[in-house]
């Protein structure tokens, strides 16, 4: 990404409430708040434009929930989803020069649920968005957008467009997690635990694994996270969970202590590592 200068403006003075961010030199505007303010946010003139817009929750078993849309006037849009039960923060993307057409916005719903399924940080309450058909020129500008778009996202509150860069695998950040003659391998990271593409997951479960671990590994095989391979299930991708205790409970099928169940190669536990 390049160097950018954020302007983030607090209209209540409260972070945590309604918020507004831009780019210098970038058309795109964004508005963010949570569903509390719902009926103050509504009353911004930004939302009177076309844009998308991302409604952001979770789901049963506590995990990141995404929804991605469109509309040609984000207000009125948005007022029909206070329907939806799992959203508690919402962020729009609309153009300070109204250059944003019914094409250009369908585009980037498009865009951004197909980043959204390969960066595999949340589930999609919708996983499909309508097809545009841009000249070359527009889809160049779209780009743009989206680069700046994403750029905002971490600023305003979430990374599940973001994909998590493993540190270089070496033999002191390297930890393996092993159930049944199944091994996972993984890293700490910035926002708790990544597990290595290829890791081994166990398919049994044990009987007083958690509802909340059980939805979560039935969530990451419907998303195809994991994948069943013979007598295992195979992590497909990396992917990051909240903390190592979370990790190897999906690891393992089966409540866990990631600080002891995670290891380095010498078979110090990551409590010992990291309290040394």
């Amino acid at each position: 990404m390049q160097a950018a200068t954020i302007k983030l403006f607090l209209p209540a003075g409260d972070a945590s409430g309604i918020r507004t961010a831009e780019i210098s030199n970038w058309t795109g505007k964004a508005i963010a708040g949570p569903r509390t303010e719902i009926d103050t946010l509504l009353k911004r003139p930004e939302l009177n434009s076309p844009g998308v817009y991302l409604l952001l929750g979770s789901d049963e078993s506590g995990e990141p929930r995404i929804y991605i849309g469109e509309a040609e006037c984000v207000k009125n849009r948005l007022k029909q989803h206070k329907e939806k039960e799992f959203w508690v923060q919402v962020m729009a993307f609309v153009s300070k020069d109204e250059n944003l057409t019914k094409g250009h916005i369908k585009y980037l719903e498009s865009e951004l649920i197909k980043k959204a399924i390969a960066v595999g940080k949340a589930s999609l309450d919708n996983s499909q968005g309508g097809n545009a058909a841009l000249p070359e020129s527009d889809i160049a500008d779209m780009e743009v957008f989206l680069a700046k778009l994403y750029q905002l996202l971490p600023v305003l509150g979430t990374d599940v467009f973001t994909t998590t860069v493993r540190k270089k695998p070496t033999a002191s950040n390297t930890l393996y997690c092993k159930k049944r003659g199944l091994e996972a391998t993984g890293q700490r990271s910035d926002k708790g635990f990544l597990v290595f593409k290829d890791s081994q997951a166990t398919i049994l479960e044990t009987g007083s694994v958690g509802s909340n671990i059980r939805e979560a590994r039935k969530k990451l095989v419907e998303r195809g996270i994991l994948a069943r391979s013979g007598e295992a299930f195979i992590f497909t991708q990396d992917y990051e969970f909240t903390s190592p205790s979370f990790a190897s409970s999906i690891v393992r099928g089966a409540s866990s202590n990631g600080l002891l169940d995670w290891k380095g190669k010498d078979g110090k536990s990551l409590k010992d590592i990291e309290t040394q």
